[in-house]
């Protein structure tokens, strides 16, 4: 190209800057060019506006020269840019004029397999957010023409007009709304035909603001864009795993009005779920610092306009996606293997799960999260167990069953899981969100024999075994903490919860650390109450068939340390402990105990409670105690602890309901039996060599005189004891 040549109105500086092999400076010319332009617009000079459009077609578009090629079809792209203002101009002449001119330089591009991509996207981003109608209308028409050329690979630049896009596609014009759909539809389907060359990494933050926004059109866009990164990038989108969630878990909350997004949220968040692995568990490795200098910020994708986006459902729980970069690493395939940082993603979890105005299928959703956490990758999770304890034990007073039912599933994961074994599982690797320690300790002392007088008051722990960890125990702890201080949640829902358990843990392990636990219970009358939960359920449940079983014949010395472990606590409540030694057919020992009840404080409530045991005593469960009334002679003291019941009760239905069952014993006069002793029937459990019952005769004695004195105190100050455990 001859360099005396006049290309007025180009300037000199202009024209070296198209022909330079530099993409900046022909960058730099295109914006002189469109700022040249711009001057004669406004000047209503259309003759130099063709002068230019003419020289850079001619001169440089069709030039030999391979840089004065790329020059000449930016500047025409800048042109473009230029007077695409021209659209929006009343005057019709104008705007068909301007339209003219940008069928002509689209043609240009489309016929050219030379056109500077990489120049134009930049004009093309810095545009793209205009709030001008005729303008986003223009930028759109620009797009989908590139689009359309097959030599044009606008997969590489979508992560620099993606954001634009969602926005425009929020436009108050419906046919605007409209292109934009197509576009992003366009784009979409290139990106399922070629998944290896999207940069998934750089466009998820934009997808996760998106899928925030109030627009349903836009949300449920970004949420299928969301869906599609999932299921075609895989674990290159676990980096950003809190941000999805943030973006997602409210959505699941939707009614029908906004079912379709409800629906492939959900299906983002079970796609997402399914991308964590056991081998996710593995200890975080130190990254090289030359890795951490190559892989880019994920919030360096973010868009310019972030602030105007969208905003979130939550404000608390947004303030964990984009928070470091340490939650959100970019990765693809070519890198090293994804690393799972769980502190984002915990923190998001436990924000959800906190928020009481939350929607019951989220809250069920995070609750699936942290069950798939502790079951995938338990050994990182407890680093987060402490923290999360508080917020699961207040969530089992959620009004939905099926909320607490899963969350007693991931607070059983937590006591039975083999990475809670230690008493220290750790700090955790994220925000400081653990709770005040004092609240979960556990007895250092070991497990005492009880089936001896212990030396010392309350040195019983819980039991070891296999399936229990040290969050077992603690567990217990509080679950026992939140009943007595929540005294409605025992009422509605402590059955409940307990069945629960003993389905999902070990039965035996959960009456034996609560017995345990009650044992050293300072609010005695929250420690009768809660025997008596104990006990209805222990006797009436389906749930606890095995170990009633267990118990009512004590042939094993595991079976007899738990009698003696329940009674201890059942001596809270005098007729529960009666009932339990009715479960274990130790009736002389019931007996006895009957015989000292002439010693108590009979009150209208331990009256009640006669009666209810006269009416379980009915009940199927305890079918093998009436058959025994039939065997008089092997069974006096059965017969003796019945009677002794009756003599309690006044004149009511349950006095009758005992009374004709007692009269149909058997040959009444063979009650007395001056020999029993001398001969003790096989069938009686109560004389038992590996019990002492003189020693559980008096513990009993002990603990009813307290509880008689606490009557005392109370009906004398007329408030509420404290509650505390002394561990």
């Amino acid at each position: 190209m001859n360099p005396e040549k006049d290309f007025a109105p180009l300037t000199p500086n202009i024209v070296r800057a198209l022909n330079d092999k530099l993409y900046e400076k022909r960058k730099v010319a295109a914006l002189e060019i469109e700022k040249l332009v711009r001057d004669f617009v406004a000047q209503n000079n259309t003759m130099q506006i063709k002068h230019v459009i003419q020289t850079l077609s001619q001169e440089f578009a069709l030039s030999q020269h391979p840089h004065s090629r790329k020059g000449g079809l930016i500047g025409l792209a800048a042109c473009s840019i230029a007077l695409g203002k021209l659209a929006a101009d009343p005057d019709p002449n104008v705007k068909s004029g301007s339209e003219l001119l940008d069928r002509l330089l689209k043609d240009i591009v489309t016929e050219s397999s030379k056109f500077d991509l990489v120049g134009f996207i930049p004009l093309l981003r810095e545009r793209i957010y205009s709030n001008n109608q005729y303008a986003r209308q223009f930028i759109i028409s620009w797009i989908l023409v590139l689009v359309s050329v097959p030599d044009i690979n606008l997969l590489d630049y979508l992560p620099e007009i993606l954001d634009g896009l969602f926005q425009i596609l929020g436009d108050n014009g419906k046919e605007i709304r409209k292109m934009c759909e197509v576009v992003l539809g366009e784009f979409l389907k290139e990106i399922k035909k070629n998944p290896s060359s999207v940069k998934f990494a750089e466009m998820a933050n934009i997808l996760v603001i998106h899928c925030q926004t109030t627009d349903d059109l836009i949300q449920l866009t970004a949420m299928c864009w969301m869906r599609e990164f999932i299921q075609l990038a895989g674990r290159v989108m676990l980096p950003y795993s809190s941000g999805i969630l943030t973006a997602v878990l409210p959505c699941l909350a939707y009614d029908d009005r906004k079912k379709s997004i409800k629906e492939v949220a959900n299906v983002c968040n079970q796609s997402l779920m399914k991308l964590v692995t056991p081998e996710d568990d593995e200890p975080d490795e130190p990254k090289p610092v030359a890795q951490k200098q190559t892989e880019p910020n994920p919030e360096d994708s973010l868009p310019k306009q972030e602030g105007t986006a969208s905003g979130g459902p939550g404000g608390s729980c947004e303030s964990s996606f984009g928070s470091g970069s340490s939650v959100f690493t970019s990765a693809s395939t070519d890198r090293a293997p994804v690393t799972l940082h769980l502190d984002g993603i915990v923190q998001v979890l436990n924000c959800h799960l906190s928020d009481t105005t939350i929607g019951m299928m989220t809250r069920i959703a995070v609750l699936k999260w942290l069950y798939h956490l502790y079951i995938k990758t338990p050994r990182k999770m407890f680093r987060h167990t402490d923290s999360l304890f508080p917020i699961l034990l207040q969530t089992l007073s959620d009004e939905s069953d099926e909320v607490v039912l899963k969350d007693l599933e991931v607070l059983a994961e937590i006591a039975s899981s083999p990475a809670g074994q230690t008493d220290d599982p750790g700090a955790p690797d994220g925000p400081d969100l653990r709770v005040n320690h004092s609240e979960l300790q556990v007895p250092t002392s070991g497990r005492a024999n009880l089936l001896n007088p212990p030396s010392t008051k309350g040195l019983e722990c819980s039991p070891s075994t296999p399936t229990m960890n040290s969050y077992f125990y603690k567990f217990m702890i509080n679950l026992l903490q939140t009943f007595s201080s929540e005294r409605k949640l025992l009422e509605a829902r402590g059955p409940f919860i307990i069945r629960q358990l003993c389905l999902l843990l070990n039965a035996e392990n959960i009456f034996h650390s609560m017995a345990d636990i009650l044992l050293r219970e300072e609010d005695l009358k929250f420690a009768s109450t809660m025997v008596h939960t104990l006990n209805t359920i222990l006797l009436t449940s389906t749930e606890l068939f095995q170990l009633r079983n267990q118990l009512k014949d004590l042939k094993t010395l595991e079976s007899q340390n738990l009698f003696c472990c329940l009674y201890r606590s059942w001596c809270h409540n005098p007729v529960t402990t009666v009932s339990l030694c009715f479960l274990t057919q130790n009736y002389r020992h019931a007996y006895d105990l009957i015989q000292k009840f002439g010693d108590l404080e009979v009150t209208v409530d331990f009256l009640t409670e006669v009666d209810k045991l006269v009416q379980l005593i009915e009940c199927p469960i305890f079918t093998y105690l009436r058959l025994q009334l039939l065997d008089v002679k092997n069974n006096p003291y059965l017969i003796k602890a019945l009677y002794g019941l009756l003599m309690l009760l006044p004149q009511s239905s349950a006095f009758q309901l005992l009374s004709h069952r007692l009269q149909c014993v058997p040959n009444p006069e063979l009650l007395q039996t001056e020999d029993c002793l001398k001969a003790v029937p096989k069938s009686q459990k109560g004389d038992s060599p590996s019990i002492d019952y003189t020693e559980l005769l008096q513990h009993f004695e002990k603990v009813q005189k307290q509880h008689l004195e606490v009557r005392h105190q109370r009906s004398g100050r007329g408030d509420h004891l404290d509650r505390r455990v002394v561990l």
